[in-house]
């Protein structure tokens, strides 16, 4: 029988294969000395072979258990050699000027601001939510330069800026940027029943014009203004 207990599942299923041989030859031991006339001799051997059966077989599920439970041994993998980095290229000032614009243009996004004139005098950056300027895509959103104080009541002097949203419809009540007359104006529309608009001015007396739909403009509603001090 093994005295200490390896380890190595190879010296353990050695160990296994010896106590299986042992519980073999004392099964058989035990089934000779009962073939014959039962004596306290034979009684005796076959106690002492039973007991060795057992014992092994004891030993022998251990054995088993042993291996088992065993670390399998394996090979390290082998690795793959490093392969070399290329070398990262420094960016050019365009490039970064490039990185930067992309990351701005989806939170700011810069407004031509128009005279009277229809004509871009500069640009001014603001700020997008959801992909849009108060609602509306941004690249249909213009300032437009307040041309005169003839809207003084309401608080748009000669150079102020209104931020207008495109609006093709008169919105009753609304500040709107309309085309009439071959000018551009701020005024604030009042819808009539009979297919026409008024359309008031406020400075320091109160003006207004009836004109017909299909002679204005509607180019846009108002929506914020920007006042220069």
């Amino acid at each position: 029988m093994p005295s200490a207990r390896s380890t190595d599942p190879a010296a353990l299923a050695h160990d296994l294969n010896n106590l299986l041989l042992a519980i073999v030859n004392a099964s058989e031991a035990a089934e000779a000395s009962l073939s014959g006339p039962l004596t306290e001799q034979t009684a005796a051997l076959a106690r002492s072979g039973l007991q060795t059966v057992i014992l092994a077989a004891q030993q022998a599920a251990g054995l088993a258990r042993a291996i088992m439970d065993a670390p399998a041994s394996a090979a390290p993998a082998a690795q793959k050699p490093a392969q070399p980095q290329p070398a990262v290229k420094p960016q050019s000032e365009k490039e970064q000027s490039g990185i930067w614009l992309d990351a701005l243009s989806s939170v700011l996004r810069p407004v031509p601001v128009m005279n009277a004139g229809w004509i871009q005098v500069s640009r001014r950056m603001v700020s997008i939510q959801d992909g849009k300027i108060e609602g509306a895509k941004p690249d249909k959103v213009v300032y437009f330069l307040a041309p005169d104080d003839s809207m003084r009541a309401m608080r748009i002097e000669k150079g102020d800026l209104v931020l207008i949203v495109p609006q093709t419809l008169p919105v009753d009540s609304a500040i709107m940027l309309v085309e009439y007359n071959n000018h551009r104006y701020l005024r604030k529309v009042k819808r009539l029943q009979d297919f026409s608009v008024i359309l008031q001015s406020f400075d320091r007396e109160y003006d207004a014009v009836t004109a017909k739909l299909g002679d204005v403009n509607f180019i846009g509603r108002v929506v914020k203004l920007e006042i220069t001090l």
